[in-house]
């Protein structure tokens, strides 16, 4: 494994442990050369999921995709790597249980925006902005009170 710090080759594992999911083994490991620690991850390769896309395209299925969206849409929240790491995690086992070789790409979205309206309200509503595409502050307005109806359902009663 080529050492993050200095590219050299040769590390050494120092430790390794299987993570939640069982399908992921996490190693702490530690450059020969100049002693920096880094950690790498080794996952189980599935058969490949392919998304099909709106206009009918289909592409594989990209975990770093998901990722990097629910990462920009947490940005600036107290969200650790760690947690949207678990979320991709949970994304993607559900996806793969749920669909055995194609996945719509609104299925991802749809199952992003459920994880992320539980998870966090202002990333919820940032990821939906993007995914839905609105237009105007109306429909921005209306997802807003949309949710806050949502976490406070006896508030008008």
């Amino acid at each position: 494994m080529r050492c993050p710090s200095c590219q050299a080759l040769d590390s050494r594992v120092i430790e390794s442990r299987a993570n939640d999911d069982q399908y992921t083994v996490r190693r702490r490991r530690e450059c020969i050369a100049c002693q920096r620690r880094f950690t790498t991850y080794e996952r189980v390769e599935l058969v490949p999921l392919m998304v099909v896309k709106k206009d009918r395209t289909r592409e594989e299925f990209d975990r770093e995709k998901i990722r990097r969206g629910i990462a920009r849409a947490c940005e600036k929240r107290p969200i650790s790597f760690m947690q949207i790491e678990e979320l991709v995690d949970e994304i993607e086992r559900e996806l793969r249980a749920d669909f055995e070789r194609e996945v719509p790409s609104s299925e991802i979205g749809i199952n992003v925006m459920q994880r992320l309206r539980i998870f966090d309200g202002v990333a919820y509503v940032r990821f939906a902005s993007v995914y839905r595409e609105f237009r105007d502050v109306e429909t921005f307005a209306k997802e807003i009170l949309q949710l806050l109806h949502q976490e406070n359902p006896n508030e008008d009663q």
